[in-house]
């Protein structure tokens, strides 16, 4: 059984920062995608940072030279680096991650607070 587990979230301040990190574990042959997603208060969840196998990366537009996403292959690891933060990057991160265990599919992590005071 594959699961994800997100660490890292807090509350910072306006112009802090926080490193996001998530482990996928379990039986894992190969992982095609990792991503970021937060879902703030009464909005959609959406896409915040997304990482192929090959490491090809893209952000949203509101993230763009603030968040980095790396990744650790050898820990099935994904990382999200988040600077300059502000009020409206407060949401629930969650990690996804399309990967290959029994068969191919999509697991998510449970969320990990982020929580920016102005």
């Amino acid at each position: 059984q594959v699961q994800l587990v997100e660490s890292g979230g807090g509350l910072v301040q306006s112009g802090g920062s926080l490193r996001l990190s998530c482990r996928a574990s379990g039986k894992i042959f190969r992982i095609y995608s990792m991503r970021w997603y937060r879902q703030a208060p009464g909005k959609e969840r959406e896409l915040v940072a997304a990482i192929t196998e090959d490491d090809t990366t893209n952000y949203a537009d509101s993230v763009q030279g603030r968040f980095t996403i790396s990744k650790v292959n050898a820990q099935n690891t994904v990382l999200l680096q988040m600077n300059t933060l502000k009020p409206e990057d407060t949401a629930v991160y969650y990690c996804y991650a399309e990967l290959v265990s029994d068969y191919r599919g999509q697991y998510w992590g449970q969320g990990t607070q982020v929580t920016i005071s102005s």
